[in-house]
Order: C-alpha cells, then structure tokens, then sequence
C-alpha cells in the first residue's frame, strides 16, 4: 500500500511538472526596444513589458536601453525586438527607406500613437547662447548615432539656415552624457528629443550653481514642415517650471511618438497589445504621465504617416475609433 501511495504521488509530481513545462513551452517571448535610460522611452517600455506580461496570457515581454528611435526601427528590421518606440518622422523615413534608411526600407507598422515628443535644444547660463542660431561656432550635442533626436536636431538646424558640419563643433551623446558634458563645460548645448519631464534635463536644472536655459526652435516648423511633409512637426510648448529654474514657457518643435511593429507580426498579436494598452493605460501612467495621452481620441491617420497594423485597426474600430 504505501508503494502503491509513493507512485501516485510520484505520477502527480510527474503530471504537474509535465504541465508547467507545457505552460512553459506555450509562453511567447517578446522584445520591446526603447532608448536611453535617462530619457522617457526606456522606463515606459519597462512599464509596458511589465503590463504584456502581466496581462496577455502567453505573453512574455521584456523591454531592453537603446540608442533611441533609428536602432529601434533596425532591431524590428533585423527581428531582434517585435516591438519599438520611435518618433514619426525616423518611422516615417524608414518606411519610405529615406534618410538614415536610403536604399534599405523597414516594413513596419504602426500599432499605436503614444505621446507627443518635444525638441530640447537646452543650454546654461555663461554659455552664450539665447536663441538657436547662437550655436554657431559652439561645441553642441545633436544626440545620439542611432536616435531620432539627430534626425530632427539635424532638421532644426538647418531650418535655422546653418550647417551642421561647418557652422558647430558638434559630439554625439544621448541625453545623460549631454547633461554631464554640459555639466563639465565640455559642450555649450544640447539637442534632445523627449518626453515631459526628461529624467537627465530635470537633473540638470536641479545641480547647484547651473541656471537652465531652453532654446526656443517653435518658429522653425513652417520650414520644417515645407521640405519634410505638411504636418509631421506642430509648435508645442515645455511649461515653465517644467524643469528646475526653467522660468518661462520654452516655444519648440513637436513630433508624435509612435510603438512600431514589423508588418509581419500576427493580427491578433498586435490585437491583443493594442487592446491591453488601452485598456490597462492607468497602470502605465503609474510609470510615466507622458502614458496619459495614450487615448482612443489619439489614434488617428493625421498622427502618424506609418501605415496601421491591421490586428491594431480591427480593435480601434471595434471601440468606434473614426481613423
């Protein structure tokens, strides 16, 4: 009798682990891309990776620092992320195999419209430089290799009516390195394209005996808009005392935020995340403010120019959404 108890409980030790191994078998790991870890992009992708997985039986999600927008549109070309964060214009680009993609376009889709993103073109009190064509002949930073902020820095620079290559002296940091090189005076300025607030520029206005300065570059988008495509950039405004010091409102250069995914991820995959983060935005706010404007009224054709993923169409429209 007690062999006979042994084996059963050996056979329902046998049966369970069986079962979890199944389980575990059926999860599906995915990877989402998004940027620096002193910007926005990288805590809410945490956040998001924290809500698939939480959420979307089968699903496992984990989010990984990047150089920003143009290495996420790679790491989604290439298939080593299924999902990435990118601003509209280096999506756009790469779907269009434009720019930094000539030659080499990205299948890729948009699943949802997150945020708006604001050009900082940030300097300190002692550096010279009052409004943005006072960066030439200075060392600034234009952002990182493989980021978007380069693509519209470099936009925003030339509608200011300079070269990049001739009238600066320009490095290319992500935003904790700009903000340690201003810091230590190794650079004048810096371009940064973010969310509100960016951890790096708040602590950069926090350290004791810098004074922020914030460029204002709102008066270039006509310009902008005229060479890259009606609509792609709006002037937007960073609030005064967005950042510490900063004491008034900072006039700049917008550009909508997009999460992207290949053209060949299943419908019902991109379904499924659409609809959980909708649905759960209240848990991704927790992470960021900036997850407040991941809301129906913002899903529309107007704010992105990256075709939509079909799975991610079917649930927009079933909540009535008129794209």
């Amino acid at each position: 009798m007690k062999q006979c108890r042994t084996l059963a409980i050996t056979a329902a030790a046998f049966c369970a682990f069986a079962f979890a191994g199944a389980t575990m078998a059926q999860q599906t790991a995915i990877g989402i891309a998004t940027g620096p870890t002193a910007g926005v992009y990288y805590p809410l992708g945490g956040g998001m990776a924290n809500v698939l997985s939480k959420h979307v039986p089968g699903l496992q999600a984990t989010a990984r620092a990047t150089g920003g927008s143009v290495d996420n549109l790679r790491l989604i070309q290439s298939g080593n992320s299924e999902l990435g964060l990118s601003m509209v214009d280096a999506a756009r680009d790469a779907h269009q195999g434009e720019d930094k993609f000539k030659g080499n376009p990205v299948d890729v889709r948009t699943l949802l419209v997150l945020y708006p993103n604001r050009m900082h073109v940030v300097s300190i009190d002692g550096m010279g430089i009052e409004k943005i064509e006072d960066i030439k002949g200075k060392r600034v930073s234009s952002g990182p290799p493989g980021s978007a902020t380069e693509v519209m820095a470099f936009r925003v620079i030339e509608a200011a009516g300079l070269d990049r290559n001739k009238d600066m002296q320009r490095e290319r940091l992500n935003v904790g390195e700009s903000v340690n090189a201003i810091k230590d005076r190794r650079i004048q300025a810096f371009f940064w394209v973010g969310g509100l607030p960016t951890a790096g520029v708040t602590d950069l206005g926090a350290t004791p005996g810098v004074k922020i300065r914030m460029v204002d570059t709102g008066h270039l988008v006509e310009k902008m808009n005229a060479k890259y495509g009606a609509g792609l950039y709006s002037v937007g405004v960073i609030p005064a005392k967005t950042y510490p010091g900063q004491d008034k409102d900072n006039p700049i250069a917008v550009v909508q935020n997009i999460l992207i995914a290949s053209a060949k991820m299943p419908d019902q995959m991109a379904y499924d995340i659409v609809k959980t983060f909708i649905e759960k935005r209240d848990e991704l706010i927790a992470v960021h403010a900036e997850a407040a404007s991941l809301t129906l009224e913002n899903q529309l054709r107007k704010n992105t120019t990256v075709p939509w993923h079909p799975g991610a169409e079917r649930y927009l429209k079933e909540r009535g959404v008129k794209m």
